[in-house]
């Protein structure tokens, strides 16, 4: 069964290191994007606050200590930095339509659910600037990377002009002043909203990524692509006024626990999960299944070393979760059984865990398509209806439109014609703002066709 070629397109970031400068960066997606054309489907998320963190105030106060005071690759950060004073937006290049619609919403939603004092302005160059460039641009620079930001720069070309004489180096800081996101124009809407989302957010606060945090944008999983109510509560912490740039970690830490109390109230009598960090080989072992290097022997076997690892670790939080998932992933071609146990282990798991319901989405996308190619196709219509109000939720429309053509297939092979149809046309608006183009759109069609074609046969 050549099912893996099919599954792992577009929906997981492939998290491999980039050379290179240590700028915090959001990773490429595997698939090929293309039109950055917006569509109706955009009206049916509107502006939408996101779910209040029911984490405790102590779990949350550990995780901004590590967000804030690391890099990506493992560095640390002698001293907070921040914006002080108003935080301008500006937006340059050869902008996408919907950019402009979603980077205005994400703008509303800083002030309103982070307390940020913010503001999009044209003309002179501002604290963040956004810079639309040709996605070969940044692959020249960076090859695996969707987008990313840096320091004291406020143009692609003085990003360029400063690579090698030491102006991006976070480390240095003592305040952000002005910092540059570049983002390729040639995306799907999907991912120039979710780089503005996570770029934007990063350019003003965390630069780190945590495989341990389900409910964030701040994981190198890449599940979550919206700012979720945790990362909003990260933001609203880090721009509080008991906070200030040249503040080391244990002054920081010293804050932390009275502003929590004030921003989060809730948080003061949530229950504790104690967390430890991840190990640098488990993270190795994880890139190395996912990445796209190496013999799919070679990526089968870290897979289950990251499953082994964390188990003995003894964990049951989203990491586990995730080993399974990339276990999954890379054995599904070559060991079907082996592949769905773990996607069903995967799934058990994030349903268990706060904020983990799109992980189980994803998970569950796998299962439905997996269910389609054996002909299975109530088990897979029961699956796609009970994942897509949460995909919905998170504003996922690529896999939203993927469950809506795996739904219409399964409908068409229970002799309900008319139904189908009436889901492939709800299907299209999905479509265009998660894959794009045309090609892409058709591509995805066919190709899931093609699972229940197979699955006719069975």
């Amino acid at each position: 069964m050549r099912l893996a070629s099919l599954l792992a397109i577009g929906f997981l970031t492939a998290c491999v290191p980039s050379p290179g400068a240590d700028v915090s960066m959001n990773q490429n997606k595997s698939s090929t994007a293309t039109s950055g054309r917006a569509s109706s489907v955009t009206n049916k998320f509107g502006l939408k606050a996101a779910a209040r963190t029911q984490r405790n105030n102590a779990d949350i106060a550990r995780d901004f200590l590590e967000l804030a005071f690391t890099m990506e690759s493992g560095r640390t950060l002698p001293i907070l930095t921040r914006f002080e004073g108003p935080i301008t937006v500006r937006t340059s290049g050869q902008i996408p339509p919907s950019a402009l619609t979603d980077l205005a919403r994400l703008l509303q939603r800083f002030r309103n659910e982070a307390g940020l004092n913010i503001r999009e302005v044209a003309g002179a160059p501002a604290s963040i600037n956004i810079e639309f460039v040709p996605r070969k641009a940044i692959q020249s620079v960076y090859s695996n990377v969707a987008c990313f930001v840096v320091p004291r720069v406020t143009s692609w070309d003085e990003f360029r002009s400063s690579r090698n004489n030491g102006t991006l180096v976070w480390q240095t800081l003592q305040q952000r002043d002005q910092v540059s996101v570049f983002i390729p124009a040639d995306s799907t809407a999907q991912e120039v909203r979710d780089c503005l989302h996570e770029e934007t957010a990063q350019a003003m606060g965390p630069l780190n990524d945590l495989f341990r945090l389900t409910d964030s944008v701040f994981n190198d999983d890449n599940f979550n692509t919206s700012l979720t109510g945790f990362d909003m509560t990260i933001l609203r912490a880090y721009y509080s006024p008991e906070l200030r740039s040249g503040m080391t970690q244990a002054q920081v830490a010293a804050k932390l626990p009275g502003i929590l109390a004030r921003v989060n109230p809730a948080g003061n009598s949530a229950p504790m999960r104690p967390q430890t960090k991840s190990p640098r080989f488990w993270i190795n072992a994880v890139q190395t299944a996912l990445g796209s290097s190496g013999s799919a022997q070679r990526r089968e076997d870290a897979a289950r070393q990251a499953v082994s690892t964390a188990r003995a670790q003894g964990w049951t939080d989203g990491r586990l979760a995730f080993s399974y998932f990339a276990l999954g992933r890379i054995s599904l071609a070559r060991d079907p059984a082996t592949a769905i146990n773990a996607f069903a282990e995967a799934g058990r798991i994030y349903r268990s865990l706060p904020g983990g319901a799109i992980h189980a989405a994803h998970v569950d996308m796998q299962l439905a398509a997996y269910a389609l190619s054996r002909g299975e196709s109530e088990r897979a219509l029961e699956i796609s209806n009970r994942t897509m109000p949460a995909v919905a939720a998170a504003e996922n429309a690529a896999l939203m439109a993927t469950l809506m053509l795996i739904k219409a297939e399964a409908l068409e092979m229970r002799g309900l014609n008319r139904e189908a149809s009436a889901v492939r046309i709800d299907s299209g608006g999905w479509a265009r703002y998660g894959f794009g183009s045309d090609a892409q759109i058709k591509s995805r069609a066919a190709e899931i066709s093609a699972l229940a074609r197979r699955g006719n046969k069975s």
